[in-house]
C-alpha cells in the first residue's frame, strides 16, 4: 500500500502510520484470519479470501490515523502502552468484516467503505484460491461456526487464539458496532464447550488459514465460451431484432406456455458439471464435490426428461417427497451427479445445493418414470458418502462418493462376522446389496460398511444403513462414561467391537425409521447398573434419530448381560421433536418397571453421570442419592421418575413409559 495516500496531517500521524503499517505486517495473518472467518461463507471460497486481505490492507488507514486507540482492555500481564495500535487494528479489520456481512446483496462495496476504487486490491485473474482442507475435527467446527452470528465466530477466535478476556472481547465488539455482544460471548461458550479439540489448535490449522493458499484454474472452458459470446455479440443483437420482429407478424415460433424453457426453467445444457478431481482439492467435502459420472451423461434427450420431470411435472410421472422436502423447481441449473443405465431402468441424479433428484425410467418405456426428491443440506464426509440409485425393492444399488476408498457389507445382528467386500464398478455404482426388509419380522439388517480415504481425513470406517431414503442413514455410537470416552462427549464411528455389540441389541428398532428422512442414529450407553436377584448386568441406551429437518426423536431402552447376542433391547421411554440426547440435551434419566427371573417386580431407573439423586413416585415412592435405583414394586408397576443434577437443577424422566 501507497503510504502517500494516507496523507498524514503532520510528523507524528506519518509516524504512527509506519508503527501501524510494522504491527500490520507482523500481525498480518492473524487479521487475516479473523476477517476471514467473521465474513459470511455466501461469498464463496475464493471471494471470501480476497476479500479479507483487502479488508485487513484497508484497515491500516484508519489505524494509522486514528489519535485514540478504541477503549479495549489488554490482556492480563501486557502492557496497556505497547498494545494500542493492534487494538486498532483489530477493531477496525472487525467492524470492517461485520459491515460488510450485513449490508444487502448486490450492494457496491464502496458504500461500505467510502473512498474505495473498484477493482480493489488484491486482484486475481484466471486463478482460484482457497484455503487447504483440514481433518474430520477441523469441519466439524467449520460446520458449527458456519451456524453462528458473525459477532459470535469473532469472540470464539479471540477468546481462543488472541486470548482475550471476556471483557476485553466484549469492549472489542462493542467498539466494531457489533450488535448484541452478551449473546456472540455466550454464543462463542457454546462452540468453546462442543470442541473435541483444542479450539486454538484447530483454529490453528489449515482450514481456517487464509494465508496458506491452494490454487486452481477458473473454469477454462467457461472462460473459452465467454469469448466466443463477446465476439458473436453482434450477431446475436442482429438475430434477436430479426426474431422480435418476425414475433410481432404473428409468424414466429411461440413456445408452449406449460414447457420449461416459456418460464425461465433451467435446461440440459444448463447443467453444472464438476471435475474428477475437485473432491481432492477443496474444503467442502459434500455432494458439491461429487463428480460427474455415468454413462449418458452425454444424452440430451435423456437429462431433457429427468429435468423437465423436476421443473415441470408430467402426469405419467411418480413423484416421491421425503419428509419437509419441497418440490419447487430449481431456481437455477442443478449439478448433474450422475446419469447412466442401472438394472433395466436409466437413471439420472440431481443435486440443487440442498436436495437430491433421483430420476428413473425404464428403458423399454419413458412413461414408466418416477422422481424422487429427498433434503441433503449440510451433508458431510459421511452422509455424503453414498446414495440409493435403485427405487424400493429387495435390493438396492448405490452411487458411492469419489471418496470411499473401500466398500463391504455386514449385518448388524451378527457383530462378530466381519464385513464381506462390496464390488464397485468404476463410476462408482456398486453391486446389488440386500436392503431392510419391509416387514416386521427382524432376522436381517444389512449395513453398508465404507471407508473414506486417507487424502481427505482420518482414515476411518463408518457405517450407512438403508432405510428406503435418498442417503443411507449415519450410524453411531457413544460409550459408558469412564469407557474411553473423551471429557466432552461425542459420537463415535459404529464400527468397533464395543459399538456393534451394542448396536446388536439396537438394530431391529431401525424398522420404524423406514422412509421417515432421518439423517443419523447415535446409541448413547448412558449408564449401567447389577440387577437384584441374579438378574445380571443393565446397560441403558438413548438412541437418537436425528433427520434432515432438524428435530430428533429419542428411544431410551435397557440390555442385560444376561440376553442373547442380538436380542432387541426392551424399549422404557419415547419422545418426539426433543433435544435429548444430544449436545443440547446431555442429561437424562428414565424408569421402568422390570420382573426378574425369580419372579419378583422391581421399579429400575437410570440417570447420565450428571445425575446426582433419583426419586420415583407412582405405585410406589422412594428416592436415592444415587444414579441408579431397583426398588421392590407391585406387578408391572406405573411410575415417573425425577433426578436432581449436580448443578442442582431438577430433571423429569424422558417421554412416556414404552411397551
Amino acid at each position: 500500500m501507497n503510504l502517500r495516500s494516507l496523507r498524514p496531517h503532520a510528523g507524528g500521524a506519518r509516524s504512527r502510520v509506519r508503527e501501524a503499517e510494522s504491527v500490520l505486517v507482523e500481525q498480518y495473518g492473524d487479521l487475516v484470519r479473523l476477517a476471514h472467518l467473521v465474513l459470511p461463507a455466501s461469498l464463496g471460497r475464493h471471494r471470501r479470501v480476497l476479500v479479507a486481505h483487502a479488508l485487513v490492507q484497508r484497515a491500516l488507514r484508519r489505524a494509522g490515523t486514528t489519535r485514540t486507540a478504541p477503549a479495549v482492555p489488554s490482556p492480563r500481564g501486557e502492557s496497556r502502552a505497547g498494545d494500542s495500535v493492534e487494538r486498532r487494528l483489530l477493531a477496525e479489520v472487525l467492524r470492517a468484516a461485520l459491515a460488510h456481512g450485513r449490508r444487502p446483496r448486490m450492494w457496491p462495496a464502496r458504500f461500505v467503505h467510502p473512498g474505495v476504487l473498484l477493482p480493489r486490491l488484491p486482484l486475481v485473474l484466471g486463478l482460484r484460491l482457497f484455503p487447504r482442507s483440514g481433518g474430520a475435527d477441523e469441519l466439524a467446527l467449520a460446520q458449527r461456526l458456519s451456524a453462528a452470528p458473525p459477532a459470535a465466530r469473532a469472540a470464539f477466535l479471540l477468546r481462543t487464539v488472541h486470548g482475550l478476556s471476556l471483557g476485553a472481547v466484549h469492549d472489542l465488539l462493542e467498539s466494531a458496532d457489533a450488535p448484541d455482544p452478551d449473546a456472540a460471548l455466550r454464543t462463542a461458550g457454546l462452540l468453546e464447550e462442543s470442541s473435541r479439540r483444542s479450539p486454538a489448535a484447530l483454529l490453528a490449522s489449515q482450514e481456517f488459514d487464509a494465508c496458506a493458499l491452494q490454487a486452481g484454474p477458473t473454469d477454462l472452458l467457461r472462460r473459452t465460451r465467454r469469448t466466443r459470446l463477446l465476439l458473436g455479440a453482434a450477431a446475436i443483437g442482429l438475430v434477436t431484432v430479426v426474431t422480435l420482429a418476425v414475433a410481432d407478424d404473428g409468424t414466429a415460433h411461440r413456445s408452449d406456455p406449460g414447457t420449461p424453457a416459456a418460464h425461465g426453467l433451467p435446461r440440459p445444457a444448463d447443467l453444472v458439471r464438476t471435475s474428477a478431481g475437485l473432491w481432492d482439492n477443496t474444503s467442502r467435502v459434500d455432494f458439491t464435490a461429487w463428480p460427474t459420472r455415468g454413462a449418458r451423461v452425454h444424452d440430451q434427450d435423456l437429462l431433457d426428461r429427468a429435468l423437465t420431470a423436476w421443473t415441470h411435472p408430467q402426469a405419467h410421472t411418480r413423484r416421491h417427497l421425503a419428509p419437509a422436502t419441497t418440490a419447487t423447481p430449481p431456481s437455477t441449473a442443478p449439478q448433474l451427479l450422475y446419469a447412466g443405465e442401472v438394472g433395466d431402468r436409466e437413471v439420472v441424479l440431481f443435486y440443487d445445493g440442498q436436495r437430491l433428484a433421483r430420476y428413473s425410467e425404464t428403458r423399454s418405456a419413458a412413461r414408466d418414470a418416477e422422481l424422487s426428491i429427498a433434503r441433503v443440506d449440510d451433508a458431510d464426509v459421511t452422509t455424503a458418502a453414498a446414495v440409493t440409485l435403485t427405487p424400493a425393492g429387495g435390493t438396492a444399488r448405490y452411487l458411492l462418493a469419489p471418496w470411499v476408498a473401500e466398500a463391504g457389507t455386514r449385518d448388524l445382528l451378527r457383530p462378530d462376522v466381519l464385513a464381506r467386500a462390496l464390488h464397485v464398478s468404476k463410476d462408482g455404482v456398486t453391486d446389488p446389496v440386500p436392503t431392510l426388509p419391509a416387514t416386521a419380522h427382524c432376522d436381517s439388517r444389512p449395513v453398508l460398511q465404507l471407508r473414506s480415504s486417507p487424502r481427505i481425513a482420518e482414515h476411518h470406517a463408518f457405517l450407512l444403513a438403508p432405510l428406503g431414503d435418498l442417503s443411507p442413514v449415519h450410524l453411531t455410537y457413544t460409550p459408558l462414561p469412564g469407557h474411553g470416552t473423551p471429557p466432552a462427549r461425542q459420537p463415535r464411528e459404529a464400527t468397533g467391537p464395543q459399538a456393534l455389540t451394542a448396536w446388536a441389541h439396537q438394530a431391529c428398532a431401525l424398522q420404524p425409521l423406514r422412509g421417515t428422512g432421518v439423517r443419523a442414529v447415535n446409541n448413547w450407553d448412558f449408564a449401567e447398573q447389577d440387577l437384584p436377584d441374579g438378574g445380571g448386568h443393565a446397560v441403558w441406551t438413548c438412541a437418537r434419530a436425528d433427520t434432515w429437518r432438524g428435530p430428533g426423536d429419542v428411544t431410551v431402552s435397557f440390555r442385560t448381560g444376561g440376553s442373547a447376542p442380538a436380542a432387541p433391547a426392551r424399549t422404557v421411554a419415547r419422545a418426539h421433536a426433543t433435544a435429548s440426547c444430544s449436545r443440547f440435551g446431555q442429561h437424562v434419566v428414565a424408569a421402568s418397571g422390570w420382573r426378574s427371573p425369580n419372579g419378583h417386580w422391581y421399579a429400575l431407573a437410570a440417570g447420565s453421570r450428571a445425575v446426582t439423586s433419583l426419586t420415583v413416585s407412582g405405585d410406589i415412592t422412594t428416592t436415592k442419592q444415587s444414579r441408579t435405583l431397583a426398588v421392590p414394586a407391585p406387578h408391572d408397576p406405573h411410575i415417573t421418575v425425577r433426578a436432581r443434577l449436580a448443578t442442582g437443577e431438577g430433571l423429569n424422566g424422558l417421554g412416556t413409559p414404552g411397551s
